[in-house]
């Protein structure tokens, strides 16, 4: 690999593998995050996800593979990459009777690489980004799981990060601090960081990442931007109209397999009745509205889909998702 090829993504790995005995945990991952992104890492529960994160970061041992961490080998270099990466894995632990505030004191404290003459400075900052400068001085006994998600975010935040890694950011938090949070996301970013985010959210992965992978029984089964991921999908029209049946002879006749919408498929201000079927290659949108005008058919509303997020991570892996909070 050259130079500039590596120097484009802040984590990459080659034939990951991780085997608890005959069981492979991970399975020959190929992972490439781009610098600056926002990479949204999804999957079931069991798929590999944590496994993952923990080898990139040192906590685990690989079975086989390489991995690279801001251009460097993993774990080989595990102390030159650790102090430009900031991470929150399987939920912050602190001490509970201390403050906020000393609990970042001393974790900081800990760093030998963090400077003593900034560090009240930096506390002070860090909690007051994410939102608990009022509770700086609270022990931490007396947060709550929000509080101390919010936390273990500010102790990520006590230095400048190229990278951060987040497992679950928005875990326990109330839609306001959820919010919170994806602005702080996209303002890290937008400072030049590159965030790698495992959520089983699956409406907060589209609202913030630009790169998305795909886990699923230990295999990264897809990954790239989000309009590349929805785009491997087939497309579908959406033909709304008071006359289904004849809609269905005119879309069988160019060769598509129409389906009636379903009552969960009615938007507001639909007629009760329309079709839907997948657009090949060999017909285009304009070619189908024509030949349905010139068959008599009454077209209240014509659209092209994509496939959500959601339904093509359910044709990846199978399996459904988290979709609200």
């Amino acid at each position: 690999m050259t130079a500039a090829l590596a120097a484009a993504f802040a984590v990459e790995t080659r034939g990951l593998t991780k085997r608890f005995g005959a069981h492979a945990a991970v399975d020959d991952v190929h992972l490439a995050v781009p610098r600056g992104s926002v990479f949204g890492f999804l999957g079931p529960n069991g798929s590999g996800k944590t496994t993952t994160i923990r080898m990139l970061l040192g906590l685990a041992s690989a079975t086989a593979g390489e991995i690279r961490v801001l251009g460097r080998d993993m774990p080989h270099e595990l102390n030159t990459v650790l102090p430009q990466v900031g991470a929150l894995v399987e939920g912050p632990a602190f001490y509970p009777f201390l403050s906020g505030a000393a609990n970042l004191h001393r974790l900081d404290t800990a760093n030998r690489y963090a400077p003593g003459s900034t560090r009240n400075t930096r506390v002070r900052d860090a909690l007051a980004r994410v939102g608990l400068g009022h509770a700086e001085h609270k022990k931490v006994h007396a947060y709550s799981l929000g509080m101390k998600q919010r936390l273990g975010l500010a102790n990520a935040l006590l230095s400048p990060r190229e990278l951060l890694v987040l497992d679950e950011p928005t875990n326990g938090l109330d839609p306001q601090g959820t919010r919170e949070v994806r602005h702080l996301v996209r303002s890290l970013a937008a400072d030049g960081a590159t965030v790698f985010v495992s959520s089983h959210l699956l409406s907060e992965i589209e609202q913030i990442c630009t790169h998305v992978g795909v886990m699923s029984a230990g295999r990264l089964v897809s990954q790239g931007t989000l309009d590349e991921l929805r785009s491997t999908s087939d497309r579908r029209v959406r033909v709304v109209t008071p006359d289904p049946e004849a809609a269905t002879r005119v879309l069988s006749g160019l060769g598509m397999q129409p389906v009636a919408f379903s009552e969960s498929d009615l938007r507001p201000g639909d007629v009760e009745s329309g079709v839907t079927a997948g657009l090949t290659d060999s017909v285009a949108p304009e070619e189908v509205v024509a030949a349905l005008v010139t068959a008599g058919v009454r077209v209240r509303g014509f659209e092209l889909v994509s496939s959500t997020l959601e339904e093509r991570f359910v044709e990846l892996t199978g399996e459904g998702f988290d979709v609200v909070q």
